[in-house]
């Protein structure tokens, strides 16, 4: 063994053809971490990698694991796809209360303005109107006390009541 103080000849140059033996110094340490202070059969710092199992060992060991493996990724999946469903189920039952409640307000606004141009028409002015201007508003009238007494909310519609003038 090489303690301190001892000193190793090596073969330094190979490229030239020639051999030079060259003298290398070791330090003194006795605490040292290096390689060729640990014997041989002894554990070294360099970490030992397990013996590699063999090719039919590992396909059997690969076979099991996948089965279960296999088996743990499509309850997974379906765990998923449970809960995807789910949210889904409530996104679109969601999207619906939205649009049901569009919809009222829509009904409420329509019916609101209806009764705003009922109204408006049936205050209206007609003393500096012209005959004809005068016929279409009083029509107009009709049309929504006619709405009015059958309870119709639709849009104005004064042709029936052209057809029983002519």
């Amino acid at each position: 063994m090489l303690g301190g103080g001892e000193k190793l000849h090596t073969l330094q140059n190979y490229s030239h053809g020639s051999s030079i033996l060259n003298e290398t110094s070791f330090h003194d340490s006795t605490t040292s971490d290096s390689v060729l202070n640990f014997p041989v059969g002894q554990d070294s710092p360099i970490d030992k990698e397990p013996k590699p199992i063999g090719r039919k060992a590992a396909k059997a060991k690969k076979g099991n694991n996948s089965s279960t493996n296999t088996s743990k990724n499509l309850e997974e999946l379906a765990r998923q796809s449970a809960i995807r469903i789910e949210i889904e189920k409530k996104h679109q039952e969601n999207e619906m209360a939205i649009r049901a409640e569009y919809v009222q307000e829509r009904e409420y606004s329509h019916k609101q303005h209806i009764k705003k141009t009922d109204w408006e028409t049936m205050v209206m002015d007609t003393s500096h109107m012209s005959p004809e201007t005068k016929q279409f508003w009083k029509l107009e009238r009709m049309d929504v006390m006619r709405r009015r007494l059958f309870r119709d909310d639709g849009p104005s519609n004064t042709d029936w009541l052209n057809d029983q003038n002519h």
